[in-house]
């Protein structure tokens, strides 16, 4: 019978870490699962090392190598691939809570249904401290978005998705010299579809290392402005307030000026809200032209 769940892991150069995962996924208390490895273009032993894992047979693996695309055409590959009803990415330099795959499959099981996109859960940093806040307990489910902007969530959440869901979404487009799309993309078109079921549980920690995208984004973000720029115009489509329309528009305005296109008020689907943005996307590009920071708090975006 084939596995419930795929944890999929983007991997760019990081054998030096990609062993703290392996290790949480062999004491997992359930074996209801697939490592799916997405070798994004890696120059150094992250080959070997996968292969001494596949040849020890602890964890049932699959590991596929791309030249590199960026986290997000990784994460393309990765949705084409996987064949299993739920998928959750843990990223290169993180690790599974020992019980999260028999506490993800169970509650699934118990719970899930083709009314609902998934489940999300939390994180912890290292040491064990919940990121951000709880979930409200006295909901069952609600779309990210929501949240977020409705329930004021704060912090980085582990995503659980249908598989069938993430396949059915269209791609994260890849534009030329770039190598980044904010993965968010895809979670703003699922909530458009159903909500997540909301699990109060840890089953992944987190580790920000100084290489990773979370603390670059704002190199991130001046070396990909097509890329950052396609999903603002998909966000603010989608904005559950007004609030945060005006957000998505503010960056809406900077990724135009970064690009350096001018007509951007005439091509906009919300002139007056563009008129009003302006001076605050005018003041965020010069910031991320001028400031000497690699990166702002992480959140959801």
């Amino acid at each position: 019978m084939s596995p419930t769940l795929t944890v999929f892991t983007p991997t760019y150069n990081r054998a030096y870490t990609l062993h703290l995962c392996y290790e949480s996924l062999k004491r997992q208390t359930s074996r209801d699962f697939v490592w799916l490895i997405i070798d994004d273009g890696s120059s150094d032993s992250t080959r070997e090392l996968v292969q001494s894992w596949i040849d020890e047979g602890s964890v049932p693996i699959r590991y596929h190598y791309q030249e590199n695309q960026g986290m997000h055409g990784a994460h393309n590959t990765a949705y084409e691939l996987i064949d299993t009803e739920l998928n959750v990415c843990i990223d290169s330099d993180d690790y599974m809570a020992d019980d999260a795959v028999e506490k993800i499959v169970s509650f699934w099981r118990s719970h899930g249904s083709a009314k609902y996109a998934g489940i999300v859960a939390l994180d912890a940093s290292v040491d064990g401290t919940m990121i951000g806040t709880r979930m409200p307990d006295h909901i069952e489910a609600s779309t990210l978005s929501g949240l977020y902007a409705v329930h004021k969530v704060k912090g980085d959440k582990k995503l659980v998705y249908r598989s069938e869901l993430t396949r059915k979404c269209p791609p994260y487009p890849i534009f030329p010299g770039e190598k980044y799309c904010p993965l968010s993309y895809k979670y703003v078109l699922i909530d458009q579809e159903c909500p997540l079921l909301i699990m109060n549980e840890i089953v992944c920690f987190v580790e920000y290392l100084a290489d990773g995208s979370s603390m670059n984004m704002i190199h991130q973000y001046r070396r990909n402005p097509r890329g950052f720029l396609f999903f603002r115009q998909v966000a603010m489509k989608f904005a559950p307030t007004y609030k945060d329309r005006l957000r998505e528009m503010i960056h809406y305005v900077s990724g135009n000026l970064m690009i350096r296109n001018y007509r951007f008020l005439l091509e906009s689907p919300y002139k007056w809200t563009t008129l009003l943005a302006v001076p605050f996307g005018l003041a965020l590009y010069a910031y991320i032209q001028k400031t000497g920071k690699s990166a702002i708090i992480k959140n959801h975006l």
